[in-house]
């Protein structure tokens, strides 16, 4: 088959005929519909400090990729739950059954768990042959190109759910321009926040985020800008009862803190580069009595039941975010748009199979 390959520890990647793997006992081999590109395979690509700490070049040649939908055409001879010809989309988190996590109902965040296209091959290939575990079952009418996008889909809504999912009616500003955070805006929406409120760098990051249901989009880049008397002037001098940080950028994460009203919810998801953040801790989180949730990917399956149920509602709109699809072979095309400064594209979607990329390229016209 042919894939997407790490192949050297240095940056780039090479499209290579390799084996198509044999499911495991517990395992499903899926032929890939839809595989998009992620912020974690470009960091792979651009083989950084994460990639190679995490990574490392003993591992490699590995095929890229995680966010993916498909069909299931070979399962392993102890796999009851999903069946040959079934439409499913992977989890990216692989959980460890002994994990104290997983017995407490906590899957995605176990000590042990592995992850799909950083610890074993993932889905930039025209088959994956992954875990019945992982394994989600797609309501059949959801194009692929949108069952790709549900593992960072189900980012966004865990970021803006929470753990009570207590939103409707509420204020809620999104820290970020990135494809997560455009797709927060999406979901906000279709649940009913009441306002959204957009900071980023991008202009045309941030007209989509207008496209998809933003109220206030605020340049972050604007140093005259004040952004959080913008926010706390929209929400009667008391500031938003929701802030999901997304852009990993600690001047962003320190503004959303000061943007938080007492009692509100601050949702912490954006990866920093260095971990050490200045805050003021007394005043934006003790006196002001915040609650402060980290998120590690999407509650499993929880946050995959109600996303499938928002895709299949289409409630959701999230055409705009998808700003190119795109076939296998020319995977150099779109992460050169991912890298491209300022940033011009949001969420890439590619296709192994050409006559499949075809309908899809069809339904955006």
């Amino acid at each position: 088959m042919r894939a997407v390959v790490k192949t050297k520890p240095q940056p780039g990647a090479e499209l290579r005929e390799v084996d198509i793997s044999v499911p495991a006992a517990d395992e499903a081999l899926i032929k890939v519909q839809a595989t998009s590109i992620c912020g974690t395979d470009v960091h792979i690509y651009k083989w950084d400090n994460w990639s190679q700490t995490r990574i490392g070049a003993a591992r490699l040649p590995q095929v890229l990729g995680h966010e993916v939908a498909g069909d299931v055409v070979e399962v392993g001879r102890n796999v009851k739950r999903i069946k040959v010809g079934d439409y499913v989309s992977v989890e990216t988190h692989i959980p460890e059954p002994s994990d104290l996590q997983t017995l407490l109902g906590q899957m995605h965040i176990g000590e042990n768990m592995k992850i799909v296209g950083v610890d074993r091959d993932g889905s930039f290939a025209e088959y994956l042959t992954v875990p019945e575990v992982v394994c989600w079952i797609n309501a059949p009418g959801i194009p692929p190109e949108y069952a790709s996008i549900q593992e960072p889909l189900g980012n966004a809504t865990y970021c803006l759910l929470g753990e009570d999912g207590d939103v409707a009616g509420t204020t809620a500003v999104i820290l970020g321009d990135g494809p997560i955070g455009l797709m927060a805006v999406a979901v906000a929406r279709a649940v009913g926040v009441a306002k959204i409120f957009v900071t980023g760098l991008f202009d045309h990051c941030l007209d989509i985020a207008k496209q998809v249901g933003a109220d206030y989009v605020l340049n972050a880049g604007d140093q005259a800008l004040d952004r959080v008397a913008i926010v706390r002037e929209h929400t009667g001098g008391f500031g938003a009862d929701i802030v999901l940080e997304m852009s990993g950028a600690p001047q962003a994460a320190a503004e959303g803190f000061k943007m938080l009203r007492k009692g509100g919810r601050f949702s912490a998801f954006g990866v920093m580069s260095e971990s050490n953040l200045a805050l003021d801790y007394n005043n934006g989180i003790v006196f002001k009595g915040a609650r402060i949730y980290g998120i590690n990917g999407r509650r499993m399956f929880d946050t995959w039941y109600r996303v499938r149920n928002l895709l299949a509602s289409d409630r959701l709109n999230l055409a705009p975010i998808i700003t190119n699809i795109i076939g296998l072979e020319d995977f150099e095309l779109g992460f050169a748009q991912m890298l491209e400064i300022p940033r011009q594209s949001a969420k890439i979607v590619m296709f192994p199979n050409s006559s499949l990329l075809k309908q899809a390229q069809n339904r955006r016209k």
